[in-house]
């Protein structure tokens, strides 16, 4: 089946090549011609494990084929929108020019009967404003369906390939029977398939990031509490994961989610709400507000251990693990801050380094955790790799003026540390575990 993919970030290029694996005839579209070079020589601008040879093998088989006219997508029999919505600036809903726009360009376009589908993230009731928009450009018919994609950034390749559950939202059994031909291959290695209209599927993503990003808010206000009182946040969670009807799944106290799209993902789900009149929806507003203040309380955290010279080791600035995406990072945000209060601040990671740079030049980037944390006053964890949870105290204590360490992620064994020598500090932990 001839499949177009229009937009060809994170989302559509991941897509795109799938797709193709999958034995479809794909062209994804898009204005930069930059990054359509390099993706069809499968250079991929943002780390994905497995994605670039994918790419590779989609294009070399000739199933694969970038384009930056329109008119290459005109006789699809599918079109997938896989445009970003970003949070509109200085408010907090989602913008959809771009989906918008992309939309109308396919309808002009189309030189046959088509389904367009979203998979972009979107408020509730965007699909069927979509549907509007195309019947007065297309001259064919042109129906809308969605089918919102969850990948997780690090595993979205495995993700799109070995999804566990795929949603399809649809008006009519005509749509149906195209999306389940487009995923035939998923359908017979036995992917649960979940049919229902185009509202429940709009917001099926958003409503998931909505749930994770409360149970990782509700889990720092946890560990507050247990930090206040001198409990053990280690042992409580412990306790949480082993009931299974709360399970050990998202559950790690620290400094909070970000990145291109839980925190985006909350306020726009709340502002959409509130122009529904759901009142009660203020709850996750308080979930948004939570997650905000595990950065200040890093950055207090950090500034009651610095020392007078203010040298700080910042070890980790993407936004979780397994990416190098630093949009909306934590970990960038507190090291901004802290420099910003006069630190010197040295930043290592294995992977965000360069991006970070290219949005924060006023910090300064380490190639190795040595040199990072070379003669500094602190040395803060705050993205949880294994290159840190690794890390020997023993031997980096020699690297260091004062063994001070700030454990943001909850991820370091604090008995290793301190009998290390370390003063260890973190989210969560008692100030007399210190």
């Amino acid at each position: 089946m001839k499949t177009s993919v229009i937009g060809t970030g994170y989302l559509g290029a991941t897509h795109a090549a799938c797709l193709a694996a999958a034995g479809h005839e794909v062209v994804a579209y898009d204005v930069d011609r930059e990054r359509l070079a390099a993706l069809a020589e499968g250079r991929v601008p943002f780390h994905e494990p497995g994605l670039a040879d994918l790419l590779r093998s989609g294009v070399a088989s000739g199933r694969l084929v970038f384009t930056h006219d329109v008119a290459d997508v005109a006789d699809a029999e599918v079109h997938f929108l896989c445009v970003g919505t970003p949070q509109e600036r200085g408010g907090r809903a989602a913008d959809l020019s771009a989906l918008r726009t992309s939309a109308v360009e396919v309808a002009r376009h189309a030189s046959r009967e088509c389904l367009v589908v979203g998979r972009s993230t979107v408020p509730v009731g965007t699909a069927d404003d979509l549907a509007g928009l195309m019947a007065g450009e297309a001259d064919v018919p042109v129906s809308v369906a969605w089918n919102p994609e969850f990948l997780r950034e690090g595993h979205a390749v495995d993700d799109s390939l070995h999804p566990d559950r795929l949603v399809l939202g649809v008006h009519d059994d005509a749509a149906y029977a195209v999306l389940t031909e487009v995923y035939a291959r998923w359908g017979r290695q036995g992917t649960p398939i979940i049919r229902t209209d185009l509202r429940t599927a709009e917001l099926a993503k958003v409503s998931a990031n909505v749930m994770l990003a409360a149970r990782i808010s509700v889990v720092n206000v946890l560990a507050e509490v247990c930090e206040r009182a001198g409990a053990d946040v280690d042992d409580l969670v412990r306790v949480l994961a082993a009931d299974p009807r709360i399970g050990p799944d998202v559950l790690q106290p620290g400094l909070g989610y970000g990145g291109s799209c839980l925190p985006k993902d909350t306020r726009a789900f709340v502002a959409r709400a509130h122009e529904l009149d759901v009142e009660s929806a203020a709850l996750l507003h308080h979930v948004d507000l939570v997650n905000m203040r595990q950065r200040a309380r890093t950055v207090d955290l950090v500034r009651g251990v610095w020392g007078e010279r203010r040298r700080v080791a910042v070890l980790g600035i993407a936004f979780k693990p397994g990416s190098d995406d630093v949009r909306d990072s934590p970990a960038l945000d507190v090291a901004t801050t802290l420099h910003r209060l006069g630190a010197e601040v040295r930043v290592h990671d294995p992977r965000a380094a360069a991006q970070a740079a290219r949005v924060a030049d006023h910090l300064t980037y380490a190639s190795s955790v040595e040199e990072a944390c070379a003669d500094a006053d602190v040395v803060t964890v705050l993205t949880a790799w294994d290159d840190y949870t690794a890390l020997d105290p023993v031997a980096l204590r020699e690297e260091v003026t004062a063994p001070v360490v700030v454990d943001g992620r909850t991820c370091l064994d604090a008995d290793k540390w301190r009998a290390a020598g370390w003063d260890f500090h973190g989210l969560g932990r008692p100030a007399c575990a210190s």
